[in-house]
């Protein structure tokens, strides 16, 4: 096996904690339209680590369209695939944690922000509960995640899903306008 298949096994494959507990693949979705963008996207990933979330994959950096409410600067956005020993929760209040200390200040549902951190999948995990629902409700129609997506990920499926993330892009109705950076 050459070297980079090694590590793409390896990387692919899912860990044991030191507690000998499957750590899940976790994909994490970053926007940014406030501010210096880009910096604001390597301030949280830069983040991540010390909340013990480890970064395995990062894909290109994508400028972004606004959905939903369109009064407002294009975003630059991204995914991350990482492994954690942080369950769902708590991983969210970490997210959370780092949305605040990058001093993100939401002045309203789907409005500018100057960081947005989303679970989009946490292993092959359904979670519904009041404040975190995985995978992302949205996720599978929206360009600017499904794009970076399939960029890093381009066969992964979920159980709750029809298709892979690059077959579902492929058929994906958002027209909204997504260009790497």
């Amino acid at each position: 096996m050459d070297k980079s298949k090694f590590a793409r096994a390896y990387l692919d494959s899912p860990r044991v904690s030191a507690h000998n507990r499957t750590v899940p693949t976790v994909y994490l979705s970053l926007g940014s339209n406030v501010g210096n963008r880009e910096a604001n996207l390597r301030a949280a990933i830069a983040a991540f680590s010390p909340a013990s979330v480890l970064v395995t994959k990062l894909s290109s950096i994508y400028e972004t369209e606004p959905v939903d409410y369109l009064d407002q600067p294009w975003f630059l956005n991204c995914v991350v695939e990482t492994e954690t020993e942080l369950a769902p929760q708590p991983l969210l209040q970490a997210l959370r944690a780092i949305e605040s200390q990058l001093g993100n200040k939401k002045e309203f549902a789907k409005g500018p922000r100057k960081i947005d951190l989303d679970i989009l999948l946490y292993g092959n995990e359904t979670i519904a509960t009041p404040d975190l629902q995985v995978p992302h409700p949205r996720m599978l129609s929206r360009r600017f995640v499904l794009t970076p997506l399939a960029e890093i990920a381009p066969a992964l499926s979920h159980p709750s899903w029809p298709a892979t993330t690059a077959a579902l892009l492929a058929r994906l109705n958002d027209t909204s306008q997504v260009r790497r950076l």
